[in-house]
């Protein structure tokens, strides 16, 4: 499998450079849902029609990685899933829908994956974990009022992308999250559990509550474990024993 991407997802993914020869993985792209430039955007829309291009002239599946946070299926009602129109919330989540259909309307054999908020070793500092570990450990945690996310480990990404291309999925974009959104809160309490601290919290008003559906998942991938509802924990348990080992 060819990766395309050096970034933290990249090297996840690579683990599967000996399989699925005739795949290409696109791992690469903006990663910052606040602070994207119009020229990064443009510079990332113009290597996913680049990478699509060649993948279609040379008979290759291209594997797209989307977003399943909550800039794609944030609005108010959205029962997250990938069948149904979504409202993004933000230039970030426009962005990643834009390329979605960039990748569809190229011609080339697709598998679009929607991901949660990944976690794992070396992700970049302005990501979530990273960013609420540090500020934890500072002392204080800006935390947006009813703010959820879905994280989902990087180790479970890779197993459920092999298993899709086992199973010859194409043409479907395909959520690949926990299927469980849980609040902020209760991830700033795990870490400090963990870590030993507690930090003064400020609360900001302005974002809700979402979902994202793993129906879809499911049946294409039967035996796939279920994500309990302290899944979230062993993530950020895995994520903190790596940045100790580091």
């Amino acid at each position: 499998m060819e990766v395309v991407g050096r970034g933290f997802l990249g090297r996840g993914l690579a683990r599967l450079a000996d399989a699925h020869p005739d795949v290409t993985v696109l791992a690469a792209g903006v990663s910052s849902t606040r602070t994207a430039t119009a020229e990064e955007y443009h510079r990332d829309r113009c290597r996913v029609a680049e990478v699509a291009a060649r993948c279609r002239r040379d008979g290759r599946l291209l594997v797209y990685l989307s977003s399943a946070a909550a800039d794609v299926y944030g609005a108010p009602g959205c029962p997250g899933r990938e069948d149904e129109p979504v409202t993004p919330r933000s230039p970030y989540g426009r962005h990643k829908l834009g390329l979605e259909l960039l990748v569809r309307d190229s011609g080339v054999r697709h598998l679009t994956l929607r991901l949660g908020y990944v976690v794992g070793p070396d992700q970049p500092d302005h990501q979530l974990l990273p960013f609420l570990t540090r500020a934890v450990l500072a002392g204080q945690v800006d935390v947006f009022r009813g703010a959820h996310r879905d994280l989902i480990a990087l180790d479970d990404v890779v197993h459920i992308l092999d298993g899709l291309l086992v199973a010859g999925v194409a043409g479907q974009v395909v959520n690949v999250a926990s299927g469980r959104a849980v609040p902020v809160e209760d991830i700033v309490d795990h870490l400090e559990r963990r870590l030993g601290v507690h930090a003064r919290r400020r609360f900001v008003d302005g974002h809700q509550r979402y979902r994202v559906s793993l129906a879809k998942l499911r049946r294409l991938l039967p035996d796939l474990p279920e994500f309990g509802p302290l899944y979230y924990r062993d993530v950020i348990d895995r994520h903190l024993a790596l940045s100790r080992s580091a």
